[in-house]
Order: structure tokens, then sequence, then C-alpha cells
């Protein structure tokens, strides 16, 4: 079914007039102002779910009227002319199919439809796609757009906020991806239950999201709204969504999520060919501030540079989902020969613009705390994690530590010593004390060739020990920064080559050094099952300090 088009429509975002068939032929998105007019719920299956895939679920649909609710006209009379406008039973349109060939379950909800509030029908048909999914084991998209719980329907309505947020639970529980789609407008009990659980939310340009409306904000408590207030762009700068996508790429941006789904096996295939040396003696003694000087590089390949070098599909996801989006750190879902995988890492950059806007790799808590929510999915759906380090070490600074800074990396070493699913780390540059351990808890912790791990920085330690940062080449000597001492003691279990004039003079060779050793141990590791991965990592960070403490006499 195509989308209808009138001869002239008035923007709402532009006021200007716009011809009917352009907007509609533009997937009734403003062609001057970008503004993205309302779709109904058919029209979202039609752009979205691959061409003769759609299955929708054949419902009858009962109304549920617990208060014989009359305002200026009794509450059934609105239920059925919402039928009769629409085309539809409820609010909610259930249906399956796939997107770029990834199968799932769809419910869409209509805003026409009496708001696209939620009600007793509507809650048990997102319930009701949320059971199909789990049945089928097959992801979860939801797209909402809604003014809320319904009011006529009282107490009942509510109900269907927990009703519905169970049935996400549920899903977690059996490592079935969720997805929510935010259009315009999202408020109320649909923002405060599903439509905000799902383990990935994107929205759509300008779609505004929040539990109090507007009106009610300024009604209830006078408070002045600022421009831009719930609206998708302020939400991904808070760290309350993943990602903002215009209607003409979300087939795309949702194929890549959707296939994260996947479960490859291609990991166990066949071994592959690998450089990394794991015998400090075949190593060159390098100077150790010299080390220092060559891990700082601003040439040096990005996390970012890596992961599009070496992956496949990279989606990156935003935010903590509570306080904020630190750009020092990266995450997000991709592909790696076939195989779908969480990716997280510090990033800097080379010029003096992208340091600062990357705090110079030196995350802040919100930065951890993102880092912990995408670890938390690639164990639901028992994806590897790839982890690149390159940090002089956390944000020391007054706002990181009334923030929590040393609770949120605490929790993120807990959680991935935890996790029953591979972890590999790669540390590419500085591996600077616990902001650098906090994403190197793994299985396998693997040096490019002239990367530094160490407890502190040789500038602290030289503060700290010669009263004075200007003793940092000594420090570094005492610390023996280098990727040598750092394999001969233990710390990492690998070194992997660099080109001769190290990974800043030639990105895509690094990268495919990187790539060569990530694949290897990875396939090393798919043998294990989740078990043996957990127990295997704990002894691995079990065993430093072991033998230097002899108990003279044991508890009884």
């Amino acid at each position: 079914m195509g989308m209808v088009a009138q001869e002239w429509v008035i923007c709402a975002g532009c006021q200007q007039v716009v011809y009917g068939r352009w907007l509609a032929n533009n997937l009734r998105v403003c062609p001057d102002c970008g503004d993205h007019h309302r779709l109904t719920a058919q029209e979202r299956l039609d752009q979205l779910l691959d061409e003769d895939s759609a299955e929708l679920l054949e419902v009858a649909v009962e109304l549920s009227d617990p208060l014989r609710f009359v305002d200026s006209r009794p509450y059934p009379d609105r239920w059925r002319a919402a039928q009769l406008a629409t085309g539809l039973p409820e609010a909610v349109l259930v249906a399956r199919g796939t997107i770029e060939g990834n199968p799932v379950v769809t419910a869409v909800m209509d805003f026409r439809f009496l708001g696209g509030s939620l009600g007793a029908s509507a809650g048990e048909l997102i319930t009701i796609a949320a059971d199909a999914a789990l049945r089928q084991r097959v992801p979860l998209l939801m797209m909402t757009a809604s003014g809320g719980a319904r009011m006529q329907e009282g107490g009942i309505s509510l109900m269907q906020m927990a009703k519905t947020a169970q049935a996400l639970g549920r899903l977690d529980q059996a490592g079935v991806l969720t997805v929510s789609l935010i259009t315009d407008p999202t408020y109320g009990g649909v923002a405060a239950s599903f439509a905000t659980l799902a383990d990935v939310i994107v929205a759509e340009p300008g779609a505004r999201l929040g539990f109090a409306g507007p009106r009610v904000i300024e009604q209830t408590i006078q408070q002045t709204l600022p421009q831009g207030f719930q609206t998708a762009e302020l939400l991904l700068s808070l760290g309350l969504i993943d990602l903002i996508s215009p209607r003409y790429a979300l087939r795309q941006v949702l194929g890549r999520l959707l296939s994260a789904n996947r479960r490859a096996d291609s990991m166990a295939a066949q071994p592959a060919p690998c450089g990394v040396v794991s015998d400090p003696g075949l190593l060159p003694v390098v100077g150790a501030w010299e080390a220092v000087q060559r891990a700082r590089h601003l040439g040096r390949p990005t996390t970012l540079e890596y992961v599009n070098r070496i992956f496949d599909d990279f989606e990156e996801l935003r935010g903590d989902r509570v306080s904020g989006d630190c750009a020092a750190v990266v995450a997000g879902l991709a592909t790696l020969a076939g195989t779908p995988v969480v990716v997280l890492g510090h990033q800097k950059g080379h010029t003096p613009a992208e340091l600062t806007a990357r705090n110079y790799g030196m995350p802040r808590p919100a930065g951890y705390r993102k880092a912990a929510r995408v670890v938390r999915l690639a164990a639901k759906l028992s994806l590897p994690v790839v982890t690149f380090v390159d940090t002089p070490g956390a944000y020391p600074g007054i706002e990181a530590e009334e923030q929590g800074q040393a609770i949120a990396i605490a929790e993120l070493i807990r959680l991935l010593a935890g996790i029953p699913t591979p972890i590999v780390t790669v540390i590419t540059g500085e591996g600077g004390s616990g902001g650098a351990l906090a994403l190197a808890v793994a299985d396998r912790v693997l040096a490019c060739a002239n990367a530094t791990y160490s407890v502190i920085s040789p500038e602290g330690c030289a503060a700290i020990l010669w009263n004075g940062a200007g003793a940092a080449p000594q420090a570094a000597e005492a610390l023996r920064l280098d990727a040598r001492q750092s394999l001969t003691v233990g710390i990492v279990d690998g070194v992997i080559p660099e080109p001769p004039d190290g990974a800043q003079s030639d990105h895509p060779q690094a990268a495919e050094l990187v790539r060569e050793a990530l694949l290897a141990a990875l396939r090393q590791l798919s043998g294990l099952d989740p078990a043996q991965l957990v127990a295997a990592r704990h002894d691995r960070f079990r065993r430093f300090g072991t033998g230097q403490v002899s108990v003279l006499k044991e508890w009884r």
C-alpha cells in the first residue's frame, strides 16, 4: 500500500507549501527543511520491511471501558470513530517480515488512533509481538508514536506499562535483541515502559521523547521550556538514545542492527595467519622513554580508524542512558569475518581540535557506563567483545570525581570479568592506569609493538616520587614502559608487530596485522564454552601476585 499524496501540503516545520507528490516520493520528509512528517503504521511497514515479506497479524479487538468514561462524548464512540478513520482495529499494528534479509517481528504505533495512546488492547498487542519474537527467537522492532497512557481506561491503562516492561524483560532473559524506533511524538507511559527499554534506541530527526509532555510541564509547574526541549538531538547529547537516523537511511541502519542477532560460527572455520610474538626474547630492546614517545605519536591509527579498516557494518551506539555520552569512548556493533561482534575502545584523534573534542582519549564516567551498557548487550546476545585501549588514563577532573569515576571503572572491570563470551583486547598506544584496565579485562590481551601498559603515566610517577614531572624519562625507565616488559611479566599475552616505521607510517598494514591477530585469538577462544571462558579469565587475573603471600595458619 503506497503513500497517498494530497495535492498540496503545508509543512509543519517551515510552514511552506509543498507539492504532495514530492513529499510522498521523499518518504514524507520536507525537501526544504527536512521536517519528518508523520507516517501511518502501514506506511512504516511499507517503507522498512523487505518487499513482499510483511505478514500482518490478524486480530479481533474488543473495547475495554472499565470507567464508562465520558468527556464531550462517550469513550466507545471515540474508539469506534478512530477505527473508522484509520481502518485499524487499534493503535498498534503487529507484523513479521524481514529488513535487509534479517527476520523481525514489528509492533508499529499509529498516532492517528487516539493519539497512539496505550490502552489495554494496545498494550496486549505490544505484548503479543514480544511473545512472538520470543517464540521465534527473532528481534523485536517497536516503532512508537504516542501521547502516553490512555486516560479513558484508567488504571487498566496504567498496568500496560508494567505488562509491556515485563515482556521486554523476558526477551532480555532469552537473549533476543530489541530495538526501538522513536518517532514524533513519544510520551508518557509508552516512553516510560517498552519504548526506552530496548537494547538500541534509534530516533528520527526532531522526534520528541519524554515522560511529561510540554503542555503538562507548562501547566502544572509553570516552567518555560527551552528551544529543542525533548528532541532527539538533545537526547543524543544527553546520552539517552543511541543514534539519530534520517528516514532515507533507516532500512540500512536497522538492517545492520538486526544482523547482530545472527549466530555465526565462521570464527571456528580455519586458523588465521598470525604473527603475534609470545616470546619476549624475540622482541628488540627499546628505551622506555622512546617507547612512551612512540606510543603517543599523533599519527598512530585511532580506534575508529582500526574499526573502519578491520570490521564490516559498524554501527556506533552512544550514551550511557543516565547522564551523557563521552566522546573519549566509542562503542558499537559490527561484524568480523561474518560474525557479529561488539567493539569498543578509547578514541583520541590527530589534530588539536579532534584531541580536544575527544578529551585526549581520557574517559569520563559516562564513557565507562556506556561501555558497560554495550558489554551487557554483548553478554545478552552471546557476542564476542573486542576492545581497543589507547588512553593516558581516566579523566582526573572535579566533574568526573563528582559523577563517580572510581565506581564506573570498578563496575566495568567487574562486568568484563564475568561475562560468558570471548573478550580480546588490543593495546594500540598508551595503556594508562585503571582507565586502561577498565577496557582490558579480557581472555587475550595483546599489545602493538610500540604500545605501553603501566600502572601510571611516567609524568604522574615522576610527580609523586621525584617531586616533578620533569623526571618523566627517569620514571619511564624505572617503570620499564615497553611492550617487551609487559610480555615478560605476563600482563599481555602477545605482541602484534607493526610496520617497520611504526603503525603511524602505514595504517592499512597496521590494521591488517591487528586483524590477523584478532581472528587468531577469537578462533582459539571460540572452542571454549561460556563456563570455561569465565573460569580461564578468572585464573588469568588470579595468578598475578600468587606466591607472594604465604598463609601461616588457616582459619577454622
